[in-house]
């Protein structure tokens, strides 16, 4: 991202900034939009949610008023002409977001899979940018959504702060100058509880300002699976194990941690290329580097990095969506996507009973009670016809009893076929072959 700053500088002096629809005013959404509103060059212009005081109060907590700086409006004929008139917007009406005439990038701020798809095909078939802060989405059908984008000449992105987006600025560098890059990946933020529920959660969800599903898919360890696989399909890297080791360690033990356990070091890995979150260096995410180079390897030890032969190259923060900007400008300024499935379909976020489940009960999806997801490799998501998790809402249905830890497959479920999200699969299974 180096030079944005002049970019948006240069586009606030020639009143030329970039125009953003937002979907969801929540954790992320909020935080977003009003982070836009402290730049240059760029404005949260049209911000959605369902409860309309959410997205109200962004505004209001930026010290802007109502009628006079922002204002409702329910159509798309009506955004465009408050737009016009130099007002912010805001609505129930996902549409405004992506139709509107004045908008250049729509972001996806939902986390919510079926509402993703919506989403990233109203805004590719409208040739507006198309930003994700929805990872569950794009390991699900990124690599459909991806390919529509590039034909209709619009930019699809994960975003700068997820995780999987940090992971890839340090793989781009590492990877430009020509360093073997053997492991990526993240801290883990909060403790696992595979059999969490938003009940069982909520009080800690509600101290910390965070819907409790949204919650209990990071606790259930789903949010880590989803971004792990980001990740993968991203670089080509693959699960050492399904599900990743997610051992303990510091920063400083990362090298040999994360080293071959045939190199004798104390290693946990049978292989390298792989993508692995480890408890203890959160909220970092790193990567782990060699060199075949002497003087490469004299300049690590002279700068203290390690003493090799692996080393780790670490950043200690992510801002989650206050870097998503970054990511929105980089898309509709330099044409560029900060993370995108370029490798292909690698790994699968496959579904797993979070408890025992019966012949005719309806699931629920990410962050609830009945299932989590795991991070396994794309070969063995086909072999086993296992569920992307991305393809259960609570129109699903179990066709089939199941023990609570034991994986959903295809023929487990029947799946609520008219859902958008399960169109695009199909789509997306017939036109890519996995890895």
């Amino acid at each position: 991202m180096l030079g944005m700053n002049h970019k948006l500088a240069q586009l606030e002096k020639e009143g030329k900034p970039i125009f953003t629809g937002i979907v969801g005013a929540g954790y992320t959404g909020r935080s977003m939009a009003g982070q836009m509103l402290s730049m240059k060059g760029i404005r949260p212009a049209v911000l959605i949610d369902i409860d309309i005081e959410k997205a109200k109060n962004v505004y209001r907590d930026a010290g802007l008023n109502e009628g006079i700086d922002f204002a409702l409006a329910e159509t798309v004929q009506e955004g465009n002409k408050l737009l016009n008139s130099g007002k912010f917007v805001v609505s129930t009406n996902q549409e405004l977001a992506t139709k509107c005439s004045k908008i250049h990038c729509s972001v996806d701020a939902t986390g919510v899979p079926e509402a993703g798809a919506k989403i990233a095909i109203d805004a590719i078939n409208n040739k507006k940018h198309i930003v994700m802060l929805n990872v569950e989405t794009d390991v699900c059908i990124g690599h459909i959504l991806y390919q529509k984008a590039n034909d209709a000449g619009v930019i699809y992105s994960g975003s700068a702060g997820d995780e999987p987006g940090s992971v890839m600025e340090l793989y781009d560098f590492a990877d430009a100058l020509g360093f073997e890059v053997r492991v990526i990946g993240k801290g883990k933020n909060f403790g696992m509880d595979h059999h969490c529920t938003p009940e069982t959660i909520n009080e800690e969800a509600r101290q910390r300002g965070i819907d409790a599903r949204m919650f209990c898919a990071f606790r259930d360890g789903t949010k880590t699976m989803v971004e792990l696989t980001a990740m993968a399909n991203a670089t080509g890297f693959l699960p050492d194990i399904v599900g990743a080791h997610g051992a303990c360690g510091t920063v400083e033990e990362l090298p040999n941690l994360l080293s071959l356990k045939s190199e004798g070091r104390g290693g946990i890995l049978s292989s390298y290329r792989t993508v692995e979150y480890v408890n203890g260096v959160a909220p970092g995410v790193f990567i782990i580097i060699a060199s075949s180079l002497p003087d490469a390897n004299h300049v690590f030890k002279y700068l203290n990095i390690g003493s090799g032969p692996n080393y780790v190259l670490y950043r200690p923060y992510h801002l989650i969506s206050l870097e998503t900007p970054l990511t929105i400008a980089k898309a509709c300024i330099d044409h560029e996507p900060s993370i995108v499935p370029r490798a292909g379909i690698i790994a699968e976020t496959a579904s797993i009973a979070k408890r025992d489940l019966k012949t005719g009960e309806m699931l629920d999806g990410i962050g609830g009670y009945t299932v989590r997801g795991t991070f396994v490799s794309a070969k063995e998501a086909k072999e086993k016809k296992l569920l992307p998790l991305g393809l259960i809402n609570a129109k699903t249905k179990m066709l089939r009893d199941l023990n609570k830890g034991e994986f959903i497959r295809y023929d487990h479920v029947q799946l609520d076929e008219t859902s958008l999200i399960a169109e695009l699969r199909r789509t997306q299974d017939a036109l890519f072959k996995k890895v």
